[in-house]
């Protein structure tokens, strides 16, 4: 018979240590961030419901206390990072998700601890490409009241080219899609936690949104459509922060994919892997926290539809009664 040994069950589980130590090895950065969180935000929905979300507030700019999903963090490939987090009524963490970093600054508290105060995040990105960070604390909860927002890793040579040697670009585009289930507001900060049944298993979401921009707003929004002339190449930074599958269509337009979750489709390191195109039309399923890198090049002046689908997990039904879609424009110019 296999017993459980309860105490390491509950330091890795619901019970972790909330602390403030020094960085190890702290060395001066080339570039800070700092973090205050969570700072609520109180969004009205096309239906007239308000609805709160928790977010992180850049403390170095005060006019981010408004902005959900959360400031981006931006650095380029090699720079020594700092990221300070400055816990607000609770524990919270940083996580910055799918960088290559030490126990103490990776942010996952259930592995190393939590933050009550304040604690210094040091880390190097060896990895150019589309990342993001988030609250590791009952990351379920706090994941979808909003805690995250994007980490964009450029070259060395920085903006203006997805990685050294990749392609360019010359417009830009950050797509977070997320959807929202208002009954979840109703939960403290560590509902089931501990393994307490609160719903957790029961998702149904009533919003959907692209960006901090619900549905059907982001037709029109400037923070989501995209505008460009024929010719310009597009990056369109793809997140799935959402707890559905996506599904998205691109009507119109070929994009390639040259990127998935940090990682190059095309670079001397791995010649085994090549870019993939994604035909004008087709469909293309990311999951919860998956990233892509999408460059697309139009070649004549349109109004091009975005379509993007968020599928139940297990029936792969479009979410509430088939209601579970957004859509936005790339819009071209001559």
């Amino acid at each position: 018979m296999v017993t459980r040994n309860s105490a390491s069950f509950d330091a890795f589980g619901c019970k972790v240590p909330a602390d403030n130590p020094a960085t190890p090895d702290r060395l001066k950065p080339d570039v800070s961030f700092d973090r205050q969180g969570a700072t609520e935000i109180d969004m009205v929905m096309p239906d007239g419901q308000k609805v709160r979300f928790w977010t992180f507030l850049d403390k170095n700019a005060p006019s981010s206390a408004k902005q959900w999903p959360a400031p981006p963090m931006r650095m380029r490939q090699g720079q020594l990072v700092h990221s300070t987090i400055h816990a607000q009524k609770a524990a919270h963490t940083l996580h910055h998700h799918g960088l290559n970093a030490s126990t103490h600054n990776d942010g996952v508290g259930h592995v190393s601890f939590e933050v009550k105060g304040q604690y210094t995040y040091q880390f190097r990105p060896s990895w150019a490409g589309t990342y993001f960070y988030h609250c590791h604390v009952n990351t379920v909860l706090h994941f979808e009241m909003g805690m995250y927002g994007f980490l964009i890793v450029d070259p060395p040579s920085g903006k203006g080219r997805l990685y050294e040697g990749g392609p360019a670009y010359d417009v830009e585009a950050l797509w977070a899609f997320d959807d929202v289930d208002p009954s979840w507001r109703n939960l403290s900060h560590a509902a089931g936690l501990c393994g307490e049944d609160v719903g957790l298993n029961i998702f149904r979401p009533k919003y959907f949104m692209i960006s901090g921009v619900p549905s059907p707003l982001t037709k029109k929004d400037p923070r989501v459509v995209v505008n460009a002339k024929v010719g310009q190449r597009i990056l369109v930074r793809h997140l799935n922060a959402s707890y559905s599958v996506v599904s998205t269509r691109i009507m119109g337009l070929d994009a390639t994919v040259y990127g998935i979750d940090g990682r190059p489709l095309s670079h001397p390191s791995a010649p085994w892997s090549s870019p993939i195109t994604i035909p004008a039309g087709t469909s293309f399923e990311t999951t919860s926290a998956q990233r892509r890198d999408l460059i697309i090049v139009p070649t004549k002046p349109g109004l091009y539809p975005v379509i993007a689908e968020f599928r139940d997990w297990i029936s792969g039904d479009v979410h509430d009664e088939g209601r579970g879609v957004v859509e936005t424009y790339i819009n071209v110019t001559a």
